[in-house]
């Protein structure tokens, strides 16, 4: 019962976290401040909960494979930490600026790539799976290295970011649930074989969602003040977010068809365009330097990101696969 449940909480992630975002608004308009020192109280719990089961499904291992696929990764580098970055800053300056907070939400997606459904969209859209894994696992120890110098570049000085608090966070919050994670999945291997471990993946993926849920229902009910101070502005925040998630898919499906296989290039497409948004919000919530509003962005960007992975799985499978264009599979589906 409990594993259907942690699975079908996975299957339906969008709406769970519409259901958090707005219950937590809502929740933060009634509840007092003990209530809210309560929450504060467990967000570090729900962190672990949220990024553990996430790190046991992450091979870190397919690091040592970089040589192989050094094109992917080294076009993925480039599009996730140079391209992705100024994306980020133009749209930035030009829909947030009069809200820093939003715009640190902004850079947060831009700067930690590479999601855990990555390398699922990536299967179902019959790309190059391996590359992908390893993609995934190069750009993420990237992010935990390079962001605090980033984002104290991006991060305007009134705001007081501290590059060193944040590193402190990273240990905390990302790196001390990786060794648990890969700890865990060595012996989970060891005692249960890869079949088990297949296994277990989704409960660990429902888990994962689970922390997502409380932690954007604890963030928006910490937050619910600030955020509907300016509801019209908090509501075109997602606007920012389709035209950023749109680019970086455009220029990722460019590259790949120029310079990439077929299998290489959808890999490249999803490990540019898929953000993982589960660190971006487990920082952002844990920080006491950054922007309250901060965490919107990234709570709104798990509403965009499922479908656009879906969207371009079709895209793949349904018009290119069958040599269609896409009025011709639109004109089908009518």
């Amino acid at each position: 019962m409990i594993r259907s449940f942690l699975i079908t909480l996975k299957q339906n992630l969008i709406y769970v976290v519409i259901a958090s975002l707005v219950g937590g608004l809502a929740f933060g308009q009634i509840v007092g401040g003990d209530i809210k020192s309560l929450l504060r109280s467990a967000v570090v719990p729900v962190l672990f909960l949220m990024i553990y089961p996430m790190m046991i499904n992450i091979d870190l291992r397919e690091i040592l494979y970089v040589r192989t696929h050094a094109k992917v990764v080294s076009l993925s580098l480039l599009l996730n930490f140079v391209f992705a970055p100024l994306v980020a800053v133009g749209l930035g300056r030009l829909f947030f600026a009069g809200s820093v907070g939003y715009t640190i939400g902004l850079y947060f997606i831009a700067l930690i790539p590479s999601s855990g459904m990555t390398a699922a969209w990536t299967g179902l859209a019959g790309g190059d799976l391996e590359s992908a894994l390893v993609a995934m696992s190069v750009n993420l120890l990237a992010a935990i290295a390079i962001l605090p110098a980033y984002l104290s570049l991006l991060v305007p000085g009134s705001v007081g970011f501290e590059p060193a608090a944040l590193y402190r966070q990273l240990a905390t919050v990302i790196v001390g649930p990786m060794i648990a994670g890969t700890a865990t999945r060595w012996w989970l291997l060891r005692r249960y074989k890869s079949d088990g471990l297949k296994r277990l993946k989704p409960v660990f993926g429902g888990l994962s969602s689970l922390g997502v849920m409380l932690i954007v229902f604890i963030a928006m009910t910490m937050r619910s003040a600030s955020i509907l101070s300016d509801p019209v502005t908090s509501a075109t925040t997602i606007i920012p977010l389709l035209a950023f998630y749109a680019v970086i898919l455009a220029v990722g499906a460019g590259l790949g068809r120029l310079l990439l296989s077929d299998e290489l290039g959808i890999s490249l497409v999803y490990v540019t365009s898929m953000r993982n948004l589960s660190i971006a919000v487990a920082i952002v919530v844990a920080s006491d330097s950054l922007p309250t509003e901060a965490v919107l962005p990234i709570a709104l960007a798990y509403i965009i990101q499922p479908p656009l992975g879906a969207v371009y799985m079709h895209y793949r499978r349904d018009v290119v696969e069958e040599g269609l264009s896409i009025r011709q599979a639109v004109a089908g589906m009518i």
